[in-house]
């Protein structure tokens, strides 16, 4: 009997080689040797067990770490390292046993769905519990309503489980029956004849649709679907600080699952309507409060809007147009966290307009009883023009 060759050097990598470095030398080798690509060359065949035998080794982290250890010796042949063609299905036209997923190799290769090669493709249980759809609506709030929080209610149309079969869809007195053509499994094997030799793939079955299950006396109400559909109201409490394009889950109000599975969830998402008077950035609040030029000049008491109400806020004298006055804590609440953002107050000095004759010459003479130490910026502004250009004002 010839002495095996290392299975390293048959897969032609080294003893380092990642397992997706192991895993791709075999599918290339696979393909190379494959005996439906080699037909008649018996050569192929045998290079094809021995990379098989290699690989069946090399990817089981128990059998490569004793091959490792102790060569070929630390190997045992009833584990499928295996002796030849028994290990391996014995035959090249209808399928390979012995745990090589000849089905995703081929896949890999053509691009097409091979079944019935080793492992083959998994395939979900048709009739597994499986959750609901989530529905999404939306809700459109006022500024004030997103910013202290409110109670709301919104229209969902859901699937329901049907009240009358209780989501079987079939007829009261009867029960749904699994398919005698797919025994369940939503699924047949479909062999085809090719060039490659009798290929097997999956189809889903004709007869239950997929499903696994046949109802013959589908249950009158819901059609044999096992949902209804319904309108139902839900109140919505939405929480203080709420922002606009922000959603809210409500666990189990979606729609129903199928086979016993939980509902999806209903997700709320909000609106908010921009406000007249404030704007919101994050939890912080901006609002522009116009002032009179004698106010900005002699200093004031000044009436500020809040989210909050009313308050009162001592404008300083000699205060700038522009100007920006911070109110700590005036701001929006931090949705479900404690504190709040702060509300900054934009002075606007607003110029008066229609002046009469009499207010024209007393407005004058206060102009002229100004100097220019008087105006701060001025006289910043008129030096800056003389470092420049030079000159007088």
């Amino acid at each position: 009997m010839a002495e095996k060759r290392d299975y390293y050097e048959v897969l032609g990598v080294p003893r380092t080689a990642s397992d997706d470095e192991i895993k791709k030398a075999y599918r290339k080798l696979a393909k190379k040797y494959h005996p439906d690509l080699n037909p008649g060359d018996k050569t192929a065949e045998e290079k094809f067990k021995e990379v098989g035998e290699a690989y069946e080794v090399l990817s089981d982290k128990d059998k490569k770490a004793r091959y490792d250890q102790f060569g070929h010796a630390g190997v045992d042949p009833n584990y499928g390292a295996g002796a030849g063609a028994g290990g391996f299905g014995g035959g090249f036209g209808g399928g390979f046993g012995g745990g090589i997923d000849l089905d995703d190799i081929l896949g890999s290769m053509f691009g097409g769905g091979f079944g019935g090669f080793g492992g083959g493709q998994r395939r979900a249980n048709p009739n597994q519990p499986r959750r609901g759809a989530d529905i999404r609506v939306s809700l459109v709030l006022s500024f004030m309503e997103a910013v202290h929080g409110c109670t709301k209610t919104v229209s969902v149309n859901r699937q329901d489980v049907c009240p009358e079969c209780g989501g079987t869809g079939a007829a009261k007195g009867t029960s749904p029956e699994t398919c005698p053509d797919c025994r369940g499994t939503g699924f047949v094997t479909v062999q085809q004849r090719t060039p490659f030799g009798v290929m097997q793939s999956s189809q889903p079955c004709r007869k239950c649709g997929g499903k696994g299950k046949i109802i013959k006396t589908p249950c009158t109400k819901c059609h044999g679907s096992g949902k209804v559909s319904s309108t139902k109201r839900v109140e919505v409490t939405v929480p203080a600080g709420i922002d606009d394009d922000q959603s809210l889950r409500l666990a189990g109000l979606g729609d129903a699952g199928q086979n016993g599975g939980p509902a999806g969830d209903l997700i709320v998402i909000i609106t908010v309507r921009p406000d007249a008077m404030f704007e919101r950035d994050r939890y912080d609040v901006h609002v522009t409060v116009p002032i009179t030029y004698s106010q900005a000049v002699l200093g004031a008491d000044v009436v500020v809007p809040t989210i909050d109400g009313k308050v009162q806020y001592t404008v300083p004298e000699g205060t700038q147009s522009g100007t920006t006055f911070r109110l700590r804590g005036k701001g929006i609440q931090y949705v479900n966290g404690r504190g709040h953002g702060d509300q900054y107050v934009h002075v606007v000095v607003e110029i008066p307009k229609k002046l009469t004759r009499v207010q024209r010459e007393a407005l004058k003479n206060f102009e002229d009883s100004l100097k220019e130490e008087n105006y701060e910026q001025r006289k910043g502004f008129f030096k800056s023009l003389r470092d420049k250009f030079g000159g007088k004002d």
